[in-house]
């Protein structure tokens, strides 16, 4: 898988992103990385307070629990609709606290046979957060699907940047972590 460093979206940090070409049977991947100058607990709690995060997260308009579930957890589901109007249902099928979260989408665009997403949160080796995020995803449509997919990889890979800048900044910069719920992790 190539990789190499891009440093535009994250405001001159360096940011590692990876790319995978798709086959009509692989799965596409859009990663990026970010260090973040915060504690992980903190880092962690801001990326799943969804009441906090629509005031960071480029990509979202809207974002509920589903079932009556008021807090991640696995096998809890959540609508997502992005800037685009594009929307999804997804379920967690991980989370753990302060090391990672992954979901899965079980309902969405047409295009998509499948897709999934994960966050990982590590301490980053000059002190702060090392934060993942990667997109996992299918095509469906046989020969359009291969087509659409190198558009998909580009605008899922600006997302993801874009994402994890406004994580950053709003880490950083703002007064979002002193807003954050007690006893998150």
């Amino acid at each position: 898988m190539p990789a190499y460093t891009f440093h535009a979206a994250c405001g001159g940090k360096p940011v590692k992103l990876l790319g995978a070409p798709s086959t009509p049977s692989a799965m596409s991947k859009v990663a990026a990385s970010v260090i973040v100058a915060k504690p992980r607990v903190e880092v962690f709690c801001l990326t799943q307070d969804y009441y906090l995060r629509k005031e960071w997260d480029p990509f979202l308009r809207e974002i509920r629990f589903l079932g009556g579930a008021t807090a991640p957890a696995a096998g809890v589901g959540v609508f997502v609709r992005a800037w685009n109007g594009l929307a999804m249902t997804v379920e967690y099928v991980s989370y753990r606290p302060c090391e990672s979260v992954a979901i899965k989408m079980t309902a969405g665009p047409w295009f998509l046979a499948s897709f999934g997403g994960v966050w990982r949160f590590s301490d980053a080796a000059g002190g702060g957060t090392e934060v993942t995020f990667e997109y996992g995803y299918r095509m469906r449509g046989g020969l359009l699907g291969r087509m659409l997919d190198p558009a998909v990889r580009w605008a899922f890979g600006r997302d993801v940047r874009a994402r994890l800048a406004g994580l950053r900044r709003a880490a950083e910069e703002t007064d979002l972590l002193a807003r954050l719920g007690p006893g998150c992790a």
